[in-house]
């Protein structure tokens, strides 16, 4: 072997064994932290509990990992920061979250971007998935999959949504995202950021008007139980990603860092399959919650996509670096469609 083949192989030889004779002192593991705002018994929580049975067997009792749920950590933006800085080892939530930490995630969620599921999938995974992952690790974080939230729509105490005007005044609860910030003013909605954990209260109360999210998360947070609508506006199309902080990541033993990264390609996957295949259900539970579902025509939508425009050029003068990527990812929208 070559000198740096024998120091890699000794690493990785040290870092197994290492692994092995904690197990057998009968040492307590350490515990691995993984932060989500994903409920249990969403598709979500369900690909976290593969990944817990998959870094478990890898570390051979050195490591347990400990997913926590439902935000029992904090809110995403709080908990997306903590991994970044290494106290919270994974987390997995939305890129309008993270990008908060890396700005240009935000991209993916600028409103009306993408017209179909197969345009927001072939962007990530062919178009800018080099290019974000490059940006994941500038900032000190491993991407290890692909996740999904899915098509956001407005949920709502007020009144349908099936033209701008609808939202003129209202106060809407808003990721603290400027996509999705500068979204509900392009609509003349007044926007207010509001913890996930906080959201059903200040619908409760008439602390905010409405929200935008999917319909999975609006069921898992029960969020459905503050709205009385539900327009199918499908303004902003959300990905969700799992990460880890780069330097505990690359502190792991060969066998810990494959089992957190696995079958990325196939976790995208999954996950989306998992989200997509649940939302004609979710649907038919909004009307048997007496919340009247709102469908617009491909015009409606329109309408809402050609006053969110100034939105994408807003953003990308604000988020300098993103810049050349929404070009990018713009460029190769239109040739799909040339194709389509």
């Amino acid at each position: 072997m070559h000198r740096r083949q024998l120091l890699k192989y000794g690493a990785v030889t040290t870092g197994a064994l290492a692994l092995s004779r904690a197990a057998q002192a009968g040492e307590e593991p350490a515990v691995v932290k993984l932060a989500t705002v994903a409920p249990d018994g969403t598709p979500w929580s369900e690909q976290m509990k593969s990944l817990k049975s998959r870094v478990d067997t890898a570390a051979k009792g050195a490591l347990k990992l400990k997913p926590f749920l439902g935000g029992a950590l904090g809110d995403e933006n709080a908990t997306a920061a903590e991994c970044k800085r290494g106290s919270i080892h994974i987390w997995g939530g939305s890129t309008g979250a993270l990008a908060n930490v890396v700005p240009e995630l935000g991209l993916l969620e600028l409103p009306y971007l993408f017209r179909n599921l197969a345009e927001a999938d072939h962007v990530i995974d062919k178009v800018l998935a080099a290019d974000l992952d490059k940006a994941l690790d500038s900032k000190g974080l491993k991407l290890l999959f692909w996740a999904e939230n899915g098509i956001r729509n407005f949920g709502t105490s007020f009144g349908p949504v099936k033209k701008p005007e609808d939202l003129k005044g209202k106060k809407m609860r808003s990721q603290t995202n400027d996509a999705h910030l500068e979204m509900y003013r392009a609509l003349g909605a007044s926007p207010v950021p509001i913890e996930v954990t906080e959201v059903l209260s200040s619908l409760q109360t008439g602390v905010v008007d409405g929200f935008d999210n999917t319909p999975l998360f609006t069921f898992a947070a029960s969020w459905h139980k503050g709205i009385k609508h539900y327009s199918l506006t499908e303004a902003i199309y959300q990905p969700g990603l799992v990460v880890a902080n780069k330097e505990w990541f690359g502190k792991q033993t060969k066998e810990v860092q494959d089992a957190l990264v696995f079958d990325a390609a196939g976790e995208a996957v999954r996950g989306r399959k998992g989200v997509r295949d649940l939302a004609p259900l979710l649907l038919e539970n909004f009307k048997t919650e007496k919340i009247a579902v709102h469908e617009l025509t491909a015009e409606e939508k329109l309408v809402f996509a050609k006053a969110c425009e100034p939105v994408h050029d807003k953003w990308a003068a604000k988020v300098k670096p993103a810049a050349p990527l929404l070009k990018k990812a713009k460029a190769a929208l239109a040739e799909l469609r040339k194709k389509a």
